[in-house]
């Protein structure tokens, strides 16, 4: 196993152990910044920058914007906002609230 899968499964297993319960806010601050601080996160870290800075990232966010602005990106807006002023998304929109409310009315 190489250091950054180990690093990675040390920083996973604090991470799911923090969501599970336990320490909650100590733990999961001191593994990431473990794994921030070592040579395996800055390399992450790095890498991440240099994919969205580079020529693939400006590629993907210009034709992600070239969706958006065109024509299927308008008619994707146009059928959601006619989804929430439908029957349906009003109902849904009700069943939500409703869940919502029982959820905060169970609380002790």
């Amino acid at each position: 196993m190489t250091d950054f899968e180990q690093q990675l499964r040390g920083w996973w297993a604090k991470l799911t152990a923090w969501l599970h319960g336990g320490q909650r806010t100590e733990g999961a601050r001191k593994a990431v910044a473990d794994f921030r601080d070592s040579d395996t996160g800055r390399k992450a870290e790095a890498a991440l920058r240099d994919l969205r800075e580079g020529e693939a990232g400006r590629k993907a966010k210009a034709a992600l914007q070239d969706l958006r602005d065109g024509e299927a990106g308008r008619k994707a807006k146009a059928a959601l906002q006619d989804l929430r002023d439908s029957e349906a998304g009003r109902k849904a929109k009700a069943a939500l609230r409703d869940l919502r409310d029982g959820a905060n009315r169970a609380k002790p």
